[in-house]
């Protein structure tokens, strides 16, 4: 016998967890559907910009992540492949203010537990185990639930009146509508691991690149440093002796970072995500909306990824109460495409200068010549780090004069 629910979200990690917080707090009746069972890890950065902060104070979560032990980081610091290297502050003197002047950082296994608490906390039903494997439809191809196996395996379907993908990169209900595709940009993978005893980490998150990838640092609490490499599919390829050697050597190719590792232990299993560059066609289907990763990703070098996916949940409920209310299926689609419209608004600016990154990135004379300028000119590096953190605008770095500024000989 079919279950039924007003609105079903498939994914229990951040951006689903946020969707149905808001969703219930605004009385809808809303099952979150996820395979897993919480607490659980996740390959990912583990950062919260400055901005993620209101976003978990509005959940009632930000006592609890900062209980939990979360490192509290001041801004970031960029190494080029030629070794140049620049820092950014969150808190500096272009007038912008996140709302939080520092940047957080816990491991996945304690943050999406408490967020899924809060969802929980909020009147959301949570199905853990459940696996969501195909979309129900009527006869005019509007989604109308979901098809899928329960904690115990048994074939189950659910009824709804909407359905969210909040369920990541290889969203199923992004590909059961025909809305997940490829881009053109080079393809990544990442490699994530937590190690103890790393020399030098601080206040800061790190980001170094080479010329075959790049890894970031950042004290993620209780003495942990998440460590995440990014390289090209090509070059993941290559780890045939298995993902968590490819990542020690790696590391230890790096002749600037193999003395800082010399004491380190790593203490949990190296684990694998990607590829990235994908994204949806659109946000939404007939009774379908997407959001988070299954919406849209590009990489993981501006690290907002966390946030985007707490934003896309608050910004996406009102809409989906709206589509709700509707009293027909074309004005019930208008606020799905309104949902659309708002989230490309929304993130558009930001895309545009995470394709600006991913480029000078690809090309290490452009990084190496950016770094340079960045180095002298410390007030374009806290613009370009505050648009990371999510409160400054990225107009800011997008204007003519800073991208001038930008490519203009550097200081040796």
């Amino acid at each position: 016998m079919a279950q039924v629910s007003q609105v079903i979200v498939v994914g229990g990690g951040p951006a689903g967890a946020a969707t149905a917080f808001w969703l219930a707090r605004a009385g809808v009746a809303v099952t979150i559907v996820d395979r897993a069972r919480f607490p659980r890890t996740k390959p990912c950065a583990e950062y919260l910009s400055p901005q993620s902060s209101r976003l978990l104070e509005a959940m009632g979560t930000l006592e609890a992540v900062e209980r939990a032990g979360a490192a509290q980081l001041v801004g970031m610091r960029i190494r080029s492949p030629n070794g140049t290297s620049f820092e950014g502050r969150f808190l500096a003197e272009h007038g912008y203010r996140g709302f939080r002047d520092r940047g957080l950082a816990l491991p996945r296994l304690e943050l999406d537990a408490l967020l899924l608490d809060a969802a929980r906390a909020a009147g959301a039903t949570v199905l853990e185990g459940w696996r969501a494997l195909d979309l129900l439809s009527d006869a005019r191809g509007r989604v109308t639930g979901i098809a899928g196996t329960d904690a115990t395996g048994r074939a189950v379907a659910l009824d709804a009146h909407v359905v969210v993908g909040a369920d990541g990169l290889r969203s199923v209900v992004a590909r059961r509508l025909g809305l997940a595709r490829r881009s053109r940009l080079p393809e990544r993978f990442a490699f994530v691991a937590h190690y103890t005893g790393v020399h030098g980490i601080d206040d800061q998150g790190e980001m170094h690149v080479a010329s075959d990838g790049y890894v970031g640092f950042a004290d993620v609490g209780g003495g942990k440093t998440n460590v995440a490499l990014v390289v090209p599919a090509a070059v993941a390829r290559t780890a045939r002796t298995g993902a968590a050697q490819f990542l020690t050597d790696w590391i230890g190719s790096q002749r600037h970072l193999e003395p800082r590792f010399r004491d380190s232990v790593r203490v949990t299993a190296v684990r694998t995500t990607g590829p990235f560059a994908s994204h949806a066609r659109r946000a939404w289907a007939p009774g379908a909306a997407l959001v988070g990763d299954a919406a849209d990703f590009f990489d993981p070098f501006t690290g907002e990824g966390i946030y985007s996916a707490l934003r896309g949940g608050e910004l996406l409920a009102p809409f989906v109460a709206e589509a709700l209310s509707a009293g027909d299926a074309r004005t019930a689609d208008r606020a799905l495409t309104a949902y659309a419209n708002a989230h490309r608004a929304e993130f558009r600016g930001k895309w545009l200068v995470e394709k600006l990154i991913g480029l000078a990135v690809a090309h290490p004379v452009l990084l190496n010549h950016a770094a340079r300028v960045l180095r002298h000119r410390s007030d374009m590096a806290d613009l370009l780090v505050g648009v990371a953190g999510d409160f400054v605008p990225p107009r800011e770095v997008l204007r003519a004069r800073f991208l001038f500024d930008l490519m203009r000989p550097a200081p040796e």
